[in-house]
């Protein structure tokens, strides 16, 4: 797979739209629907895959059949997120389900309301979207690293990964300061 970061695209938005649609006759009922990731903040260059965060109440009353027919390919084994260093978080805390669109290209991360992996992208896009400045410093290290590591996914997210902990450190004491609290949904 080869990495690729592109200009912010409009259509980005629409494209989650579209995707939402058919996540909405899959999912259970009461969960949220979130676009995440990079695709999620306006202005922001990022690979042309579209991340959506589907939250729901617990992991093990998703009916992954439909999801399926849908048209979202399961990851057959439970995947974990990344733990940010110094963190001792519990796997349950880490712990998703994962499908990947087998039409436009999107990856349906499935988390646990209340879960720090659940929580962590949410606040993340919403800090980015409030900071133009740490946005195009994040997307420059993007480029760069795509540039460096073009097919070994591996680098790029050894080094992207700890570098968004570090932009996400200062997402927690900006959420403390201004109150965010975990949007409804989009």
């Amino acid at each position: 797979m080869s990495i690729e970061i592109l200009p912010p695209r409009h259509s980005w938005g629409d494209d989650f739209a579209g995707l939402k649609q058919a996540l909405l006759r899959a999912v259970p009922s009461g969960a949220a629907i979130h676009h995440i990731g990079s695709t999620a903040v306006p202005g922001l260059a990022a690979k042309d895959i579209i991340d959506i965060q589907v939250s729901v109440d617990a992991l093990d009353r998703i009916d992954i059949n439909a999801f399926v027919r849908e048209g979202f390919n399961h990851r057959p084994s439970i995947a974990t997120d990344h733990s940010p260093p110094g963190l001792h978080l519990t796997e349950a805390d880490l712990r998703k389900l994962f499908f990947k669109s087998a039409g436009r290209p999107a990856n349906i991360h499935i988390r646990e309301k209340g879960r720090f992996n659940q929580r962590y992208p949410l606040l993340c896009r919403d800090f980015l979207r409030a900071h133009p400045v740490a946005t195009a410093a994040y997307a420059l290290i993007k480029q760069r690293l795509a540039g460096f590591f073009p097919d070994n996914a591996d680098a790029y997210y050894d080094i992207k990964d700890p570098v968004f902990d570090i932009i996400m450190d200062g997402a927690y004491d900006w959420a403390k300061l201004t109150g965010w609290n975990e949007p409804p949904g989009d």
